[in-house]
């Protein structure tokens, strides 16, 4: 409860008012990114399976679990009209493109034993938000925000030059998510049909890939039932979040989405180093180090600029009365 609310007041403090639905869009996005922090452990159980065909999978499973959602919940016109508008297809292309890019990368990282890598991944994911405002949306950064942005880059730096080529993993997992949320929330339709309608876009690739694999032995759908059981279920934890998520979009400033986003890669750096063993090195620690630096900086230049704003709201608001 007093993790929401100081949420809530974040959110407040960004923007200036809040959004309608901000409260309902915190809980959300909480629960979202707690499914995503335990995620590695759902692929540690399935890492004697390629990352391709995980990924296949994951989207055919997807689209049944989806399937069932559309129709118990009378969501089928919705999905078929998103369908209809071309403009909005193509978008959703994009975005579904983009997903399972990160899908795709991010299971090689837990398969492969770089689940820090992955989680420094989204630490910079809230900094790439910011990034896409600066020149997307015309957004301007305070002198804090722009050291917070070299210091956070220093440490992806020395990260890269200690640790070898891993860093492409931290650097396409926050590319590829934070583009994937941008556009997910300019995108006019709801969680569950902008979901399904991505999914139905990557379904004949992913089908096709599963049958290829099937039919020259390699494939690891009916070898044994828990492996058989576990892609199955890999359906529920692909959509549940992800709906979650996009529907927290929708209610919530996206600064505030990117404030969320410490959650998951905080469990998953955790697992990392505790549950896995994977090793922490200096490098790591100063790159750690200088990213949660630099979204600190972030979080109270954000509640600072946001105090400042609604002082400024009064003060025109009682010289209006005056």
């Amino acid at each position: 409860m007093l993790v929401s609310a100081a949420l809530l007041r974040y959110a407040r403090g960004v923007t200036g008012n809040p959004y309608p639905n901000a409260r309902s869009g915190l809980l959300l996005g909480l629960a979202a990114y707690a499914v995503w922090g335990v995620l590695p452990l759902y692929f540690k159980a399935v890492a004697h399976v390629s990352a391709t065909q995980i990924v296949a999978h994951r989207i055919v499973w997807s689209l049944l679990f989806l399937a069932a959602l559309a129709s118990l919940w009378r969501r089928w016109p919705g999905i078929r009209a998103a369908l209809a508008v071309p403009r909005l297809a193509m978008t959703l292309a994009l975005t579904a493109t983009l997903i399972a890019v990160n899908w795709l990368v991010y299971i090689y990282a837990v398969v492969s034993g770089h689940v820090l890598e992955g989680s420094l991944g989204y630490f910079l994911n809230p900094l790439v938000n910011v990034l896409l405002g600066l020149f997307f949306l015309k957004e301007r950064l305070t002198a804090a925000q722009k050291a917070a942005f070299g210091l956070a880059a220093a440490g992806v730096a020395v990260l890269a030059a200690g640790a070898g080529g891993a860093i492409w993993i931290s650097l396409a997992l926050a590319g590829s998510f934070a583009l994937y949320g941008f556009f997910r929330k300019i995108a006019p339709v709801d969680a569950l049909e902008g979901l399904a309608v991505e999914t139905i876009f990557l379904t004949p690739l992913a089908l096709g890939w599963i049958l290829l694999v099937q039919q020259g032995g390699d494939g690891a759908f009916l070898r044994d039932r828990t492996t058989d059981l576990l892609l199955i279920l890999g359906g529920a934890v692909t959509a549940v979040p992800l709906l979650l998520f996009t529907a927290a979009a929708k209610r919530l400033p996206y600064s505030t989405l990117g404030f969320l986003q410490y959650i998951a890669p905080s469990i998953q750096f955790l697992l990392a180093v505790l549950a896995f063993g994977e090793p922490l090195t200096r490098s790591h620690l100063i790159c750690f180090g200088a990213i949660w630096a630099a979204l600190a900086v972030f979080v109270f230049e954000g509640l600072r600029t946001g105090r400042a704003a609604r002082a400024s709201d009064a003060l025109a608001a009682s010289a209006a009365r005056g």
